[in-house]
């Protein structure tokens, strides 16, 4: 009979029963009540009082029932560590028992009782396991270290066991090596410090045990030698030879571990080099292979594939076919095939594609039918040569007439016409001839929008709108917001015969609706129109940005990320570890190396063209030489005159209209206009202008003493520095403290990082009379080549002001926001394009601490100090806003900010070529979110 006769009893006493059992002579019997014991405790039964006869059963040579007594134990020594102190003594004895498998059975049980009160005890019989003759005993007590890390590090610091773990490294046997890596990464992972190093050394012996491994401890290998950085590209190749063998292996782990490592070092290699080209032909065979296992396994290998393709297409552009659905496939794995289909699409192979997802769309399961038609509106964006055969195409499903077909179909044609716009219009009439068979909201929008859109080529535009208007409040919002554009570009396009149309469409927006977006929008839409139609059309009939296939890729800094976890949970959920682990301190955030990060070049290697990094501003060649430049300061001769913007130049700098109030922006005889009273009740009042306009305005940092009147001979300096209409302003206060009027004030600046020097004379009331203050207005030029020197810290500016009295010297502090200039908005393409360009050793992190902004809120407030914002997304719960800012000496900054929701902090990732400003940009990012 099994043992599972021992989970079949149920009758009373048995305790009692249990305990006599327990304390019986026959060793047969004892280990047979020690099962009815664990029996009971794995069906959830309380044998906690059973303890101590348990332990008293410790004593025994038979391996089996030690087995069960050090099972037991693990699971109760946390509810009665007092008794579990019982134990300790048997711990000892078996850590020095002839049998390896007794001694490795004991430190085992030990790194898995997670008492406080015995743990001191169990470090000496640790510290011989470790070093004991027999492998195996030495791979469990290199497992049981890491337990014992995780229960009290300081501890195992103190105790020296990192250092007896660091040896194992150099151990004989690989799976000794195997499981000392394995205990270095958890506690590496668990560390908010990198504990273990790992050098060239280290990763020879790694690299020589990874061939005698099992499979789970080349895992273990391959995962170190990821996180490993070689100095030059000789040990990278190398590395990477060695590892390549690991692609032929039978199990699909150690194949994604070695496709880790070999995509990391791919990023450190000379891209010209032939080898990397090699690399990649010998990355697309094991990746196939993986797309034969089971469904689950393709699931996982696909979803990998998904992240190397977005990071190198090359490497399965040949292989198309491998990605086309079975019919017996699973939705999950059918879906992600289809995906990668799409990002594996080019003009050599959408023949093809497109044969597959027309296929594809009279498959019976609708959810794939809808991504199959999907994915042919993806198509035409990313392939402009096959974008007519695409359209042709959905045509041709749309005459199927199926419901949920024709949906999609209007939905991604609404894109085809946001990407090429004039080019296929012919087709709205058969678009608008499906009208009455939209149900679904998204399809009832994109149909909308096609109307206004395109409402100067339909002749009775006005018609089909009204028949949507008709059911206004029973339509999704998103279609209500639809409607509400469309119509207000319908009356822009034809104003003579859709008055009444655009009236009733603001009235159900404004006064018959609660939702508050489409209340604003609608009140919005009625100021333009009744204030300034002009205006209005501009506003509404604006050129629309194309779209691209590319806004359905990862963010680069998150791709790249992603590709450091291949082969782990985050590589399926597509989310950085840190989003969904909780409570781990080492958890942070990866990114794949650059060549940059090795220190030396091959010289058989044949090299890429390099340009020199770009650099603020020339370094300082002595501090005696800038003391000297300082002191030798003409203030009797007329202050310099820096370049003076042409008017070419000014135009590129937009004016900060909002700043001068209402009256700067509709002028003073507007002021007060309100609307006219025909556009509706309570219009009026809600947006008559009575004062002045509340509108954002530039921050401007308090006034700090920068000459005390101790230091200034009773003359003190207050000031501050800040930007208007793209002018920088010096802002001061000078005070005369002294008992004498001062007269004969001049100034003059320092060599500086960023070339400024004053605009125009000092204009200080002269003379100034004893106990009176003068605020002063001091606009400042930028880029005066003989006035760029290279500051420490960067922002630094050393000011000499002189006046009848005395000279007097001091610094100050430039806020970067005030060198941010106007036109420092990037294209989204040229974003991406740099982004992608600058390398990743130039990205800088920053935590910004409580922010209580939503990402509109921040892109509006830093809109109004010259930065500007690219792009919003909402990836994965994570709200990502990127924005660009262009520095007075032209050096662009790119900066990602990363927020999550009721988190309040976010993380501000800077790139660029000068990474010397980032601290700069990141004090200026603080100081104007807590404006």
């Amino acid at each position: 009979m099994t043992d599972s006769k021992y989970f079949q009893t149920t009758k009373k006493g048995e305790i009692f029963e249990l305990k006599s059992e327990l304390s019986s002579e026959k060793k047969e019997k004892k280990k047979e009540a020690v099962k009815k014991v664990i029996a009971s405790m794995t069906v959830g039964k309380d044998v906690s009082s059973l303890f101590p006869d348990v332990v008293n059963c410790m004593q025994t040579d038979n391996l089996e029932l030690k087995k069960l007594v050090y099972l037991y134990l693990m699971n109760y020594a946390k509810s009665q560590p007092d008794m579990a102190i019982m134990a300790v003594n048997t711990f000892v004895k078996d850590c020095e028992d002839p049998n390896p498998l007794i001694r490795a059975l004991a430190v085992r049980t030990m790194g898995c009782i997670r008492v406080e009160k015995i743990i001191d005890y169990l470090c000496e019989p640790l510290r011989k396991c470790l070093k004991d003759e027999d492998p195996y005993v030495r791979k469990t007590a290199a497992v049981c270290v890491a337990k014992l890390y995780d229960i009290n590090a300081q501890l195992v610091e103190d105790q020296g066991f990192l250092d007896q773990l660091r040896d194992l490294l150099s151990d004989s046997n690989p799976m000794v090596v195997a499981n000392a890596v394995a205990a270095i990464s958890e506690i590496n992972d668990s560390s908010p410090l990198s504990l273990i190093e790992m050098n060239s050394q280290t990763v020879n012996k790694l690299l020589t045990a990874l061939n005698e491994c099992t499979e789970w401890g080349q895992v273990f290998i391959l995962d170190s030698l990821a996180n490993y950085t070689p100095k030059d590209d000789k040990e990278a190749q190398s590395i990477c030879e060695r590892v390549t063998p690991r692609l032929s292996h039978a199990n699909a782990a150690v194949v994604l571990s070695a496709v880790k490592v070999l995509m990391k070092f791919m990023e450190i290699l000379n891209p010209n080099y032939e080898y990397v080209a090699t690399l990649q032909k010998k990355l697309c065979p094991p990746l196939v292979t993986l797309l034969s296992c089971e469904p689950e396994l393709q699931y996982v290998a696909l979803r990998n594939i998904n992240l190397i393709v977005q990071k190198r297409s090359d490497i399965l552009k040949n292989e198309m076919k491998v990605f086309f659905v079975k019919y017996n496939d699973p939705i999950y794995v059918k879906l992600e095939k289809l995906d990668i289909m799409i990002r594996l699409a080019n003009q050599s192979n959408i023949a093809q594609v497109l044969a597959e997802l027309k296929e594809y769309a009279t498959e019976v399961d609708v959810d794939f039918v809808r991504k199959a038609v999907r994915a042919i509106g993806r198509c035409a964006i990313k392939v402009e040569s096959a974008a007519e055969r695409c359209v042709s195409t959905l045509l041709d499903l749309i005459q199927t007439k199926v419901n949920y077909v024709v949906q999609e179909a209007v939905v991604v044609i609404k894109d085809i016409f946001r990407k090429y716009p004039n080019k296929y219009e012919s087709i709205i009439a058969t678009l608008c001839e499906n009208l009455d068979s939209l149900d679904e909201p998204e399809a009832r929008a994109a149909m909308i929008w096609i109307i206004g859109e395109y409402a100067e080529r339909i002749d009775n535009a006005d018609e089909l709108l009204e028949s949507f208007l008709e059911g206004f409040h029973d339509e999704s919002t998103q279609v209500q917001l639809q409607l509400l554009t469309a119509i207000v570009k319908l009356f822009l396009k034809r104003p003579t015969n859709t008055q009444e149309l655009v009236q009733n469409v603001f009235t159900l927006a404004t006064q018959h609706c609660d939702n508050p977006d489409l209340r604003d929008r609608g009140y919005i839409y009625w100021r333009l129109l009744s204030t300034d139609p002009s205006a209005a059309k501009e506003v509404v009939l604006a050129e629309k940005p194309l779209i691209s296939e590319e806004t359905d890729l990862l963010e680069p800094t998150l791709l790249d990320e992603l590709i450091c976890y291949i082969g782990s949970l985050a590589s399926v959920y597509h989310k950085p570890p840190q989003s969904f682990i909780e409570g781990r301190l080492g958890l942070s955030r990866s990114k794949l190396p650059s060549r940059s990060q090795s220190s030396t070049e091959v010289d058989t290697v044949p090299q890429a063209p390099t340009t020199p990094q770009q650099t603020v501003i020339p370094s300082q060649t002595g501090v005696d030489s800038l003391l000297g430049d300082l002191l030798s300061i003409d203030l009797n001769a007329p202050p310099a005159q820096g370049p003076t913007p042409s008017s070419e130049n000014m135009q590129g700098a937009a004016l900060d209209l909002l700043s001068g109030g209402s009256d700067m922006l509709l002028g003073a005889s507007q002021s007060t206009q309100s609307f006219n009273s025909n556009t509706g009740v309570g219009l009026s009042d809600i947006f008559s202008i009575g004062g002045p306009m509340a509108s954002p305005t530039t921050f401007s940092s308090p006034k700090q003493v920068w000459l005390p009147a101790s230091k200034g001979k009773c003359l003190e300096i207050l000031g501050t520095f800040t930007r208007r209409q793209g002018q920088i302003y010096m802002v001061m206060t000078f005070s005369n403290k002294a008992m004498q009027p001062m007269s004969g004030m001049a100034i003059q600046f320092n060599k500086n990082s960023f070339g400024l020097i004053p605009a125009q004379a000092l204009q200080v009331p002269s003379p100034l009379s004893p106990n009176v203050s003068a605020d002063i207005s001091l606009p400042i030029n930028t880029l005066c080549p003989a006035h760029v020197l290279r500051m420490d810290p960067l922002m630094n500016l050393q000011v000499a002001v002189k006046n009848n009295i005395d000279v007097f010297y001091f610094s100050c502090l430039v806020p970067a926001e005030v060198l941010f200039v106007e036109d420092g908005k990037m294209e989204r393409r040229t974003f991406l394009q740099t982004w992608k360009d600058i390398p990743a050793s130039n990205e800088i992190q920053y935590t910004l601490n409580n922010v209580n902004l939503t990402p509109d809120q921040i892109s509006q407030k830093f809109e109004v100090h010259n930065v500007f914002t690219i792009a919003q997304r909402n990836v994965e719960g994570q709200y990502m806003t990127y924005q660009s800012l262009k520095l007075t000496n032209g050096i662009w900054v790119l900066a990602e900010v990363k927020m999550s929701p009721g988190v309040p902090m976010a993380t501000l990732s800077l790139k660029s070529k000068a990474v010397d400003v980032g601290q700069a940009i990141s004090q200026a990012y603080e100081l104007i979110i807590h404006s």
